[in-house]
């Protein structure tokens, strides 16, 4: 007579339930090492910054007009100023 005590069934049972126990162990444990909301936010200023710095190394390297490479060393310094706040 096979019923909800047969060892295969009950075998599977209990592999569904240690499966369940791992993804909710992993689930916090990503939640625990997740960044909060504000280092998220400073990282992604920080990206912003370095792409920013890197537009205007671009146009540094191409811009002849003493000016306007003035005004880019400027901005430049300016990014600088704030990745180091």
């Amino acid at each position: 007579m096979a019923g909800g005590w047969d060892g295969d069934a009950l075998a599977g049972q209990m592999e569904d339930a240690l499966e369940r126990q791992e993804q909710a162990a992993e689930a916090r444990l990503l939640r625990k090492n997740a960044p909060s909301p504000e280092a998220r936010a400073r990282e992604a200023q920080l990206e912003s910054l370095r792409l920013s710095q890197a537009r205007i190394q671009d146009q540094l390297s191409r811009a002849t007009n003493p000016a306007h490479r003035a005004m880019l060393e400027r901005a430049l310094q300016s990014l600088a100023d704030k990745a180091g706040e």
